[in-house]
């Protein structure tokens, strides 16, 4: 009541004339003024956002036309597989063991009742329609050990599928229903896509059929464990058990990617999905149907990643590349003259970033075909032409034990020994000094060496007893970073080591 009566009262007092002074009349009308001023201001600050925020609007993704026009090509793969030949992931004869617990490949096993009959695995995974005779591409894990497949379009018919081949190194399938006139997904560029670019995956988690999710692309390339012939696109689309083998669209309804793997902790989507390039699958699908089995190029050398420490050791001005540390005997890289040290910066011409970049771009070749690799040699670049071959699947190198009576002790901060002639056969290596005991504190541990390892060269000079090894470290600079190879069980790589100054 006292408020609405001072208001009253104000709105008297000022519409008296008598009563207004000069200076309120004039301090009333600055105020006046100087309210359409702020006013001014502020529609002046708001013409940019309300003139960016429709077009901003309308960049955003409607995926409603690509889910009706492309879902119809999508369908539910389910499978059925002893139970004796299924893992504990739910995935027929996957091993979880293969890949670290993080990276989940998403197939969906459902839970068996008690049976007094012998139990068969029913599972299911996704997959798309790239011929309307009834091709579909699919995971490899979904359809491994599957003693019956069967295929759902989205109008309810079921197929029996055939397995027509499979490639457990890329995780694609090939399948092949008896139909007609099916639609089918129109095939994309996985290589013109772009990080931030969105796209769309269709699915069947956890048993829905024909779910749609949409994201970005996070990240290209991305290396996984044991998956080093797939350059994997990443993205933030959530997928679950269930989207394996199904397809990753962009926003032309072109497929660019199959869907294969997340990143978890819990087994469940967390923001990380990976997706095999369309390019790398179709090319897989073409040699499935043709021969039922897939080939890729093999190089024959094992490679590292160059990081500062080594970029300095090898005189680069930055990190960059695939350190060679081995060529494995009589391979088209030890033909084509590739030597250990040799850092390869481009492959049949594209650059060679990180190493995790080679092997896709290798397995890319058709064996026989001959490309040019660039390599840096002693500082200076060298161009090599190399004949691919194809990758015989089973090539590795043998493990090792370590010798004992260890007879000398170096500025290494080490005790070596020679390399006994079984151990050198059983590595597949001649020459070298075996590291017998190492001092915690020293150059060698700081640099990475561990009791066990094979040292097979020293500031790029290859040692073949302990009396050379010697003479190179007696020898070699101070507080300036040198190249090492040595040979951790199965494998050979580069440290980068420094030593103190020479004592007296």
């Amino acid at each position: 009541m006292m408020h609405t009566l001072g208001l009253a009262g104000r709105r008297a007092f000022i519409r008296t004339p008598i009563m207004r002074p000069q200076s309120v009349f004039i301090r009333t009308r600055l105020l006046n003024h100087l309210r359409i001023y702020r006013k001014a201001l502020l529609w002046l600050a708001l013409l940019p956002i309300i003139a960016v925020t429709p077009s901003f609007a309308n960049t955003l993704p409607d995926f409603s036309a690509l889910v009706e026009s492309e879902g119809d090509a999508v369908v539910k793969v389910s499978v059925v597989a002893d139970a004796s030949q299924s893992s504990t992931s739910g995935i027929p004869g996957f091993d979880p063991e293969q890949i670290p617990e993080q990276f989940r490949r998403f197939f969906e096993q459902l839970p068996q009742n008690p049976s007094p009959v012998p139990r068969r695995g029913v599972g299911f995974g996704s997959g798309f329609i790239i011929s309307d005779d009834g091709y579909i591409i699919t995971n490899a894990h979904v359809v491994n050990d599957a003693t019956e497949i069967r295929v759902g379009l989205i109008d309810r018919r079921e197929f029996p599928a055939t397995l027509v081949g499979s490639d457990p190194a890329s995780d694609i399938a090939l399948l092949k229903i008896d139909a007609s006139g099916l639609p089918v997904v129109e095939i994309g560029d996985s290589d013109a896509l772009k990080v931030g670019e969105w796209v769309l995956a269709i699915g069947s988690p956890f048993g829905f059929e024909h779910t749609a999710t949409q994201g970005i692309v996070s990240a290209l390339a991305r290396s996984l464990p044991d998956d080093t012939y797939v350059p994997f696109i990443q993205t933030d689309v959530a997928v679950n058990p269930g989207n394996s083998g199904g397809p990753l669209f962009n926003t032309s309804g072109e497929v660019v990617g199959v869907n294969s793997q997340i990143y978890s902790r819990s087994g469940g989507y967390q923001g990380l999905s990976f997706s095999i390039p369309i390019n790398v699958a179709m090319s897989i699908a073409d040699q499935l149907r043709e021969k039922g089995y897939a080939t890729r190029g093999w190089l024959g050398v094992a490679i590292q990643n160059v990081d500062q420490a080594l970029a300095e050791s090898f005189g680069l001005e930055k990190p960059e590349g695939a350190l060679v540390a081995q060529v494995t005997a009589d391979s088209p890289a030890d033909k084509a003259g590739v030597a250990s040290g040799d850092i390869i910066l481009e492959f049949n011409g594209q650059p060679v970033g990180y190493s995790s970049a080679l092997p896709p771009l290798v397995g890319a070749v058709m064996p026989g075909k001959t490309v040019s690799v660039q390599v840096l040699r002693d500082g200076k670049p060298k161009t090599l032409d190399v004949t691919i071959e194809a990758l015989d699947e089973g090539r590795k190198i043998s493990s090792m034990s370590i010798p004992t009576d260890p007879v000398s002790e170096s500025r290494l901060g080490v005790k070596v020994a020679e390399v006994p002639d079984e151990l050198a056969e059983r590595m597949g290596i001649s020459g070298g000094v075996v590291v017998a005991k190492i001092a915690p504190d020293g150059p060698a541990a700081k640099a990475g060496i561990r009791e066990g390892d094979v040292i097979l060269s020293f500031n790029r000079e290859e040692i073949d007893d302990v009396r050379e090894l010697e003479e190179l470290v007696d020898d070699a600079p101070a507080d300036k970073s040198i190249p090492v190879l040595v040979q951790r069980e199965r494998s050979p790589m580069f440290l980068a080591m420094t030593l103190p100054a020479r004592k007296g």
